[in-house]
């Protein structure tokens, strides 16, 4: 190529180590601090040139890059397996330093059960189904991963639920799962499972307080809409 310049060879303002050192982080474009990343380019492009081409592949959005397979990720010319998992492990890290933020000792609303859920199902391409246990007091007991599925569905047995639920001793439980198509309308599987369950926990004495449908653009909660009585 051509126009092709390695970074070496850029203004020193222009690099994006150096402007990171000088100026902050928060000065550098996706770009920069993906090239960072990825440390090196190729004969024909820089590390830069390469975020682009990664980006691309996002369609310019970071929460869409968190959800890329190193396949997907090694389908970028110049993009290798080593390339691809240090991506996946500073998003990784980046959503755990978040969570570790925002997630709170007790749940007081559906926003605290979606922060709660949210690094754990947003960027996930398969459904999951998990229960989270609280005591009385809406203390968090702990999280109980149901069942994962396909793209459109998972299983959610309430026998398995209220056993677990049981043995830890939950007054209460929060229901969650994803809906990695990003739509956040209830499907009419939601609405029976999110019935059959409140109903179930009504003759143990175990309250359902929520069903929380987490997606990248954020979620849908049955409680805030009326539909758990």
């Amino acid at each position: 190529m051509a126009d092709y310049i390695s970074i070496k060879n850029w203004a020193e303002d222009d690099k994006p180590r150096e402007k990171l050192a000088a100026n902050g982080r928060e000065t550098l474009s996706n770009a920069e601090l993906l090239g960072i990343l990825l440390g090196n380019g190729t004969r024909n492009k820089s590390a830069v040139d390469l975020a682009r081409d990664i980006l691309k592949l996002a369609n310019n959005d970071i929460s869409k890059l968190a959800q890329l397979s190193i396949k997907d990720l090694c389908s970028v010319s110049g993009i290798g397996p080593a390339k691809a998992i240090t991506i996946i492990a500073a998003i990784e890290l980046g959503g755990r330093r978040k969570k570790s933020m925002t997630v709170t000792e007790f749940i007081k609303s559906s926003n605290d059960a979606y922060s709660f859920f949210e690094h754990m199902l947003q960027d996930k391409q398969y459904e999951e189904f998990w229960v989270l246990f609280l005591k009385q007091n809406n203390q968090i007991i702990k999280p109980y991963k149901v069942s994962e599925g396909g793209v459109t569905g998972t299983v959610a047995d309430p026998k398995r639920i209220y056993k677990a639920a049981l043995e830890n001793n939950a007054a209460n439980i929060i229901l969650c799962h994803n809906h990695p198509s990003d739509n956040l309308t209830p499907s009419l599987q939601d609405i029976k499972i999110t019935e059959k369950l409140v109903n179930a926990g009504k003759q143990l004495d175990i309250a359902v307080l929520d069903h929380i449908i987490v997606a990248s653009s954020g979620y849908y909660s049955f409680a805030d809409e009326g539909k758990i009585s």
